[in-house]
């Protein structure tokens, strides 16, 4: 995993490179925002869709709700970028579309439109 910073209107991010998962877990998650924190000076986490586990994606499974409760406690914002048209469950419809209505956690379609939910 290599971490990009991204600066934006005074406000810097960190893109996430990898080619495998990067979020697996709630510990891989905070993990990742303290690298940011300590590496690049920011709590602000761009990442595709596709370095996230699966599971993520369930919320029945509860794993994104403990992740972004855990961000969200340690102040840190998350971006996630990707194709969500193929998810069919309306709970998951609903959770994004609220998130996108707030300042600390976004699902979006590309990488650009990530920096831009997190610089604006």
């Amino acid at each position: 995993m290599e971490l990009t910073r991204i600066e934006k209107n005074g406000v810097i991010c960190a893109v996430v490179n990898s080619n495998e998962l990067v979020i697996t877990n709630t510990q891989t998650a905070l993990d990742l925002l303290m690298s940011a924190k300590y590496d690049l000076g920011t709590k602000n986490i761009i990442i595709d869709k596709k370095m996230i586990l699966d599971d993520f994606f369930i919320l029945s499974k509860g794993i994104a709700g403990e992740i972004l409760q855990k961000y969200i406690n340690y102040g840190g914002r998350i971006a996630i970028y990707g194709d969500y048209s193929h998810y069919t469950s309306k709970p998951l419809k609903d959770f994004i579309y609220e998130s996108n209505k707030g300042k600390d956690i976004f699902f979006v379609a590309t990488q650009d439109e990530a920096i831009d939910m997190l610089t604006r």
